[in-house]
């Protein structure tokens, strides 16, 4: 039974990535600082779901500080996911975003070291890609214009592991994330917030006039690349890949809203005002790479992943 290690594991992807890996038949070691971006309660909730499985050892740690009160173990691979979250929060308080993003990220690497731990999983951002114009985005494109500080702290992880890997000889899979989301999304991400005011019946806020448009990926196929990845990772050798984990999909704003509104038979109800500092146009995923290296293949779309998204909201209403 390997056993991985797995960073931010009371977060939304790291909650899922933890639940599969229990289920495929790893050891997992999850720790995660609880982070105050949002309630605490709400990860307190996502452990609840495996924190007392028999192969599942929790510690509130922080990345930046406590790895190494990390119990000595046979760790075979880490998968590394916990970060300083928010685009626009990233633009009020940079300095955090570099610490817990960049510096924690040097801890992880560093603690590799000690303990000869030689694979990661690294989760990246298609925030990466700034307002890229051409579309969709490929790996090989330039990500040097990123446009907010949470952006440019996820292309210094993947530049810093490229290092790391080379120095180190140390397998590597960046994994660059298209809008997630899903059961356990965060409370700050736009689906679930349109989808609580839309409820309601409270006006929807939206910023722009609707054209801008997200490569949104349900959960399910998130962590379904997360494991590819992984296995990929531990299999191989002189690995190290950037790979975009999104939908290939763009929905605009306009059609997720009208969806949303749909799904929740609704009357529509929609104020627009101006585009915010740090929001880009579109994201776009080429997954042509993910394809190839990790024979990964989204399925489901904005749709299905919509109503399933509510239907587990009306069975979860206490969150």
């Amino acid at each position: 039974m390997d056993t991985i290690l797995v960073t931010g594991c009371a977060g939304f992807i790291g909650s899922h990535v933890c639940e599969l890996l229990l289920a495929k038949g790893f050891k997992v070691i999850g720790i995660d600082n609880f982070d105050p971006f949002y309630n605490r309660t709400l990860k307190e909730q996502n452990l609840n779901n495996f924190l007392h499985h028999a192969a599942f050892d929790f510690y509130e740690y922080d990345i930046c500080t406590d790895l190494d009160r990390v119990p000595e173990a046979d760790i075979k691979a880490v998968i590394h996911l916990a970060a300083k979250a928010g685009v626009r929060p990233s633009l009020q308080n940079p300095t955090s975003y570099i610490h817990t993003n960049i510096v924690g990220t040097q801890q992880i690497q560093d603690f590799m070291l000690k303990r000869g731990i030689t694979k990661l999983v690294f989760a990246s951002s298609s925030s990466v890609y700034g307002n890229n114009k051409k579309v969709p985005f490929a790996e090989s494109d330039v990500v040097d214009y990123p446009i907010s500080p949470y952006a440019f702290t996820k292309k210094a992880g993947e530049l810093m592991n490229y290092t790391f890997h080379h120095l180190h000889q140390v397998d590597i899979i960046n994994l660059r994330f298209f809008t997630v989301y899903g059961p356990r999304q965060r409370p700050d991400l736009a689906i679930n917030k349109f989808i609580q005011l839309i409820k309601y019946n409270k006006t929807l806020t939206l910023f722009g006039d609707g054209s801008t448009a997200r490569d949104y990926t349900y959960i399910d196929d998130t962590v379904k690349g997360i494991y590819a990845a992984l296995q990929y990772c531990m299999q191989e050798s002189n690995v190290y890949a950037i790979v975009n984990l999104g939908n290939k999909t763009p929905v605009t704003l306009n059609e997720l809203v009208d969806e949303i509104y749909r799904v929740l038979n609704k009357q529509k109800n929609v104020l627009f005002e101006e585009m915010q500092p740090g929001d880009v146009d579109i994201t776009f995923a080429d997954i042509t790479v993910a394809k190839n290296l990790l024979n990964y293949t989204p399925t489901v779309s904005i749709e299905e992943g919509l109503s399933k998204y509510v239907s587990w909201l009306d069975d979860n209403q206490n969150r």
